[in-house]
């Protein structure tokens, strides 16, 4: 796993944690729940593509094509 990566993800859950706060603040808890949500499946998208190549990686070394 790339520390670029690593960076990304703390990025995004500190985006998502001040927008949370901020539409709580503004009782918009609906809003702060989907945001949230969404920062998880952005996170969730980048962590899968890094498996997808991990597994891709794997099947080269051991010729599994």
């Amino acid at each position: 796993m790339e520390v670029d990566l690593i960076f990304k993800i703390a990025a995004i859950g500190i985006i998502v944690a001040v927008l949370n706060q901020l539409l709580k603040r503004a009782e918009r808890d609906e809003q702060a729940m989907m945001t949230t949500l969404a920062g998880l499946i952005v996170v969730l998208l980048m962590i899968i593509n890094e498996i997808a190549g991990l597994f891709e990686t794997i099947k080269t070394v051991f010729g599994l094509y």
